[in-house]
């Protein structure tokens, strides 16, 4: 039997994630009270059951006591079931602009409260069984498609779960540093394509662009010192259990040399290999004209 508890933020992706596994062939219960979780669980492995897949979702409502869960999920594992733990999350910023857009009061929260004090009362709450969390989601910058084929890796294909996953983010100077940026470099002591006529209105996505960049010698110096930093740097993330880096590639506007490198770089990452999961976004190439 698969038995997966997925647990964790309001406004983290839970219920998304419990659509996702249910249409993925796992029976689903939502919303249990805390207190039923050992009665579902012998009914459910009961010979007779014919359930093989399960999704548990649970979380930290107002009115119900989140104390004990930790100890209720070791109770099962000794017992021989083996629960795994998913737990989603986002960051409090990416929660409260969530929160804002579908007007929903926090589930911590009495009408009037601070919704930044539910969220903080929340994390609280849940610090415990997020420390001992199978697979930790952060979905502050993750699109459903990814999220998708993520669980679809671990719960689906079963392969290995990739606990960090690196987000190599290019942007403009100009439209500020990324708010969500672990590591941020700037690439503008490269020449700038802008002022060359027939790149001006090209990316860094666009091979002109890429060999112009990477023409001057400093640009191959810099992304090889950088990969051989990450190389150094990631095992130990990945030991400490951070789940998510953001590495921030600026350049005065986002549309040229942060492009080249950003995509050089996720290309030397994808061939380094190792426990991380690894994306590419370029946030500012839709402001060019």
């Amino acid at each position: 039997m698969r038995f997966v508890i997925v647990t964790g933020m309001s406004g983290g992706g839970k219920a998304t994630a419990i659509h996702m596994l249910e249409d993925a062939g796992f029976y689903c219960v939502d919303n249990l009270p805390v207190s039923l979780i050992e009665k579902f669980t012998e009914l459910i492995t009961m010979p007779d059951s014919g359930i093989t897949k399960v999704v548990l979702g649970i979380d930290a409502r107002a009115g119900q006591s989140f104390e004990g869960v930790s100890g209720i999920i070791e109770s099962l594992k000794d017992k021989g079931i083996p629960v795994e733990i998913l737990f989603m999350d986002a960051s409090d910023q990416v929660l409260i602009k969530r929160y804002k857009e579908t007007r929903r009061i926090h589930p911590m929260n009495a009408v009037g409260d601070r919704l930044e004090d539910g969220i903080a009362k929340e994390r609280q709450v849940l610090a415990e069984i997020k420390s001992k969390a199978d697979y930790i989601f952060d979905t502050s910058s993750l699109l459903t498609r990814e999220l998708k084929e993520e669980l679809d890796k671990i719960f689906v294909q079963n392969e290995s779960y990739n606990s960090l996953m690196i987000n190599v983010l290019s942007f403009g100077f100009k439209y500020g540093i990324p708010s969500d940026a672990d590591l941020v470099f700037d690439v503008r002591f490269l020449p700038n394509p802008y002022y060359v006529d027939e790149l001006k209105h090209q990316t860094g996505n666009d091979k002109p662009v890429q060999d112009y960049v990477k023409s001057f010698p400093a640009c191959g110096e810099f992304v090889d010192k950088l990969t051989d930093m990450l190389a150094f740097l990631i095992p130990g993330y990945v030991e400490e259990g951070k789940y998510q880096l953001v590495i921030a590639i600026g350049c005065t506007g986002g549309q040229h040399r942060s492009v080249t490198i950003a995509n050089e770089l996720y290309d030397r990452l994808k061939e380094l290999g190792g426990n991380f999961g690894l994306k590419l976004t370029h946030r500012d190439v839709k402001e060019a004209k």
